[in-house]
């Protein structure tokens, strides 16, 4: 059924993962500027060496005044097509799954989940839920003037995930499940599991996560959520 997906759905889906390249994407930048010419069009990150985006996508704006984020598609900028192709993507996909949040041309920030206040809240919220949709999983949250916070989702190769290292997934683990902002906690482990190759069986109030070097046991209280987390680590290599 095409109304069998919500939009806490995309957001639980897409929790982990993104937290996992928005940590990787901090690493590879470190200290940065970042400048974009929507006309030409180009992205880049300048720093200890100038990273040029193989290709981006805005997704919208957030801004303070109304408190309301406006999708790229709806802009009457008239932003290029490549630039804007995703969010209309993510319109058609709202439109077919009776996702407001992405079928709407604008998005009051109360309509959210949590009602953030901030725009670079209500981006990150939106922009999450976008990466579930579009598998691009690398974003970028920019001062747009005037408090106005514009979200990109950016590719890079060097934006890319390397193969699971134990110690960064329970990082993630940690640091995502425990976040409030997860409607289903079971959701998001299995989800994660799935996109980042890592095996996962659901019993009780328990899930048994393994992969290379790691053997965990998630818990979750009788409310779904997270009770604790037990692991074994090892090197991947075994060594």
């Amino acid at each position: 059924m095409h109304n069998s997906l919500t939009f806490a759905n995309l957001l639980d889906d897409a929790a982990l993962l993104s937290l996992e390249h928005q940590i990787h994407l901090e690493e590879v930048l470190a200290e940065h500027g970042w400048h974009v010419d929507l006309q030409q069009p180009r992205f880049d990150f300048t720093g200890t060496r100038t990273i040029t985006c193989t290709a981006f996508h805005l997704l919208g704006s957030a801004a303070p005044g109304p408190a309301t984020w406006l999708w790229a598609w709806a802009n009457p900028s008239g932003f290029a097509e490549p630039v804007v192709a995703a969010s209309a993507r993510l319109r058609d996909f709202g439109v077919r799954y009776g996702i407001q949040e992405l079928a709407s041309a604008e998005v009051p920030f109360s309509a959210l989940p949590g009602s953030p206040e901030e725009p670079h809240l209500a981006a990150g919220i939106l922009t999450e839920a976008a990466k579930a949709v579009t598998g691009l999983w690398s974003s970028y949250n920019g001062d747009a003037g005037g408090g106005t916070r514009a979200a990109f989702l950016v590719e890079h190769p060097d934006f890319r995930l390397p193969a699971p290292e134990p110690t960064r997934v329970m990082r993630v683990l940690q640091q995502a499940l425990i976040g409030p902002q997860l409607a289903d906690r079971r959701r998001a482990l299995h989800s994660y599991a799935v996109k980042r190759g890592l095996g996962v069986d659901f019993a009780g109030d328990q899930a048994r996560l393994v992969g290379p070097g790691l053997e965990a046991v998630v818990e979750f209280d009788g409310y779904g959520r997270l009770a604790g987390i037990k692991a074994s680590l090892s090197s991947p290599q075994g060594g």
